[in-house]
This record gives structure tokens, sequence and C-alpha cells, in this order.
């Protein structure tokens, strides 16, 4: 049953129910779209709608293919399958699995990073669900570029804070897209190049809807298994563009030196 949701871009109310399906897949095949919503927690027609989001023509259908191959998952099954949880931490480790045989040419992340290191002004965009990785970002790499500027939040403004940072002399936007992914990502990204920028992006994959509006697209898959997605790939290869940058900053070293010196000075961290 596992393998009927891999590969699908589910909402995390769709996820809740394939959950609760892999969690009682014994009982599933024989229940009801009443008593599936009732098990996930959800209403009846996001039933319906997650069965067509399968490829069904709606639940009636998924409930006999599931019929159909029951027989099969459950010979599939063993007693020391692992659950949800540990299927998701799987997911991932093989989501880094891909990225590693990604770096194996490691052009183009030297490439971003060279780009990153000359920016004078170093914006970091990233929203929604891609914030925390464009925050992560944006606060190492202030400890070794001159001037980052974090931009996690959306609206009329963000038009406003490209153009400042273009002004103030930077050539390149560094951008994390994650799904769902928000129009006014899109939007920003094409604003930022006909403004000049060079746009190096941390995406999902290289079809998502910002690979158009992007110079440089590095692919990091998120994974899936759980309601919502995990990011643990596209982290690392921030900090990854981050080691790059850092290679083509001069100063980057002492900085981090001076850093630690003034750190040490004020007690900031608990030794």
């Amino acid at each position: 049953m596992q393998r009927l949701f891999e590969g699908r871009r589910l909402t995390p109310t769709q996820r809740r129910i394939a959950h609760s399906m892999v969690r009682r897949a014994g009982d599933v095949p024989f229940l009801s779209s009443v008593e599936l919503a009732e098990l996930a927690g959800v209403s009846q027609p996001s039933v319906t709608r997650f069965a067509v989001a399968l490829g069904f023509d709606g639940y009636p259908a998924l409930r006999k293919h599931l019929r159909e191959v029951a027989p099969a998952d459950g010979a599939a099954d063993t007693e020391g399958s692992s659950n949800e949880y540990q299927q998701a931490v799987l997911g991932e480790i093989e989501n880094l699995r891909h990225l590693a045989d990604l770096l194996a040419d490691p052009a183009p992340v030297e490439r971003a990073g060279q780009l990153l290191a000359e920016s004078k002004v170093l914006p970091v965009l990233g929203l929604r669900a891609a914030s925390s990785q464009a925050r992560g970002f944006a606060y190492f790499a202030a400890k070794v570029h001159p001037d980052v500027r974090l931009l996690d939040e959306g609206g009329s403004m963000l038009a406003d804070r490209i153009d400042a940072a273009r002004r103030a002399g930077a050539s390149a936007l560094l951008c994390f897209a994650l799904p769902r992914h928000p129009r006014e990502v899109v939007e920003a990204l094409a604003y930022a190049r006909e403004q000049g920028l060079r746009v190096v992006t941390v995406a999902d994959s290289a079809f998502a809807p910002v690979a158009a509006h992007s110079d440089l697209l590095i692919p990091a898959a998120v994974g899936t298994g759980l309601a919502f997605d995990t990011a643990c790939a596209p982290m690392l290869l921030g900090r990854v563009l981050l080691e790059a940058m850092c290679d083509g900053l001069p100063e980057a070293q002492a900085r981090l030196e001076e850093f630690d010196v003034r750190a040490g000075t004020r007690g900031l961290f608990v030794e």
C-alpha cells in the first residue's frame, strides 16, 4: 500500500488519510469512505478527493483496487517491516544519497558559491516552508559575508527590498524554494532577474516552478513520508553552498576567527 502513495504530491490532509490507511492496511479495503474519514479525522469529501488525486474515479474504485492487491501487500509485509516514522527517516536517507551522487560533480556548487561570494550584498529569499532554510543560511552566511539580507516575508515590500539590495551592490540572489511553491516566490525571482540579479536556487526538483526564473538551480529532494514535508537534503545543500561561498571569500576565515574572539570576550556560549 505504501507504494501506492510514493511519488505523489499530496496535501497534508491527504497524507493523514494515507498514513491512516497504512496503519490499518488490513481493514481499509473493507471500509466505506465515511468510515475511512472518521478513522483519519477528515471529512468524507476529502477522502473522495484523495482517491481522485491517486488517479481513481472515486473512492469505490480505490477500494476495489485495494481489495485486489491486498493479498500481495499482505504477503510482502514482514514482522520486522518499518513503521511510518522509520519509513520517513529511510526516505530522507535516500534523498541524501541522491544529493551525494549529484555532488559527485562539484562544478555547479562551486559556480554558485562564486556567484554568492562576488555579490557585494547578498539577498537570501525563502518564503513559507522555505523560510527556515533561508534563515539558517543567512544566519551563518552573515558571519563571513559583509552584507547578507534575509527576505523571508512576502507582500508588496518584497520587490522594494530586492531593489534596495540591487542599489547597494547585489549582483546575485540565493533562493530556497520548497513545496508548496508560493506564487510570490516565482514572481520575486522573475523581478530579481529583470533587475539584473543572477539567481541561484535550491529547489526540491529541477522541474520546480522556479526553474524558469533561475540562472543556476541545484535540486535537493524533500521527504514526503509525513503529513508535512521534511527538508534534510535542502538544508544540507544550503550548508554545502555556504562552504563553497566561503572558499570564494578571501576574508572568510579571518571573519570567523574574529567572531570567535568576540564571542569569547562576551561570554556568548556556555562551555
